[in-house]
């Protein structure tokens, strides 16, 4: 499983020009997920999110866990596409949608986050605080 996590001032979906989901300060995630990837990868990788303590304490430090800030979970199959081969991403190594759906499901829930519209065409608007981005995976 693979998550792009960008710190946002503000992000939003919107899926034929309906804007399905919006938040503010917070963070908008970008979920890969894999053919081997379990629940407990799912809450492992959460549980990692909700510790992170990237946002800024009172000195001005990246100290700071993610509290009450909004999340916004987009799932992002594309996170798994493979071009060392060629100039054609392949994306065999990202799972199919009977099994991701769940685990993104079941990753966005254990974090209480909005969402996207899984397996959707979506438009996703952010505007970066920081910018603050890391991938993590596990």
């Amino acid at each position: 499983m693979r998550a792009l996590i960008q710190r946002v001032s503000r992000a939003s979906v919107t899926v034929d020009g309906e804007q399905i989901s919006a938040i503010g300060p917070g963070l908008l995630i970008l979920l890969g997920i894999t053919h081997d990837d379990t629940d407990e990868i799912a809450d492992r990788l959460a549980d990692k999110v909700k510790a992170l303590r990237i946002f800024e304490d009172a000195d001005g430090k990246m100290n700071d866990p993610l509290g009450d800030r909004a999340i916004l979970v987009v799932s992002q199959f594309t996170l798994y596409g493979d071009t060392r081969r060629g100039n054609r991403p392949s994306f065999i190594t990202a799972s199919r949608p009977d099994h991701a759906e769940p685990l993104y499901e079941r990753f966005r829930t254990r974090l209480d986050a909005q969402g996207g519209v899984f397996g959707a065409h979506m438009s996703v608007e952010l505007v970066n605080d920081g910018p603050v981005t890391l991938m993590l995976e596990l």
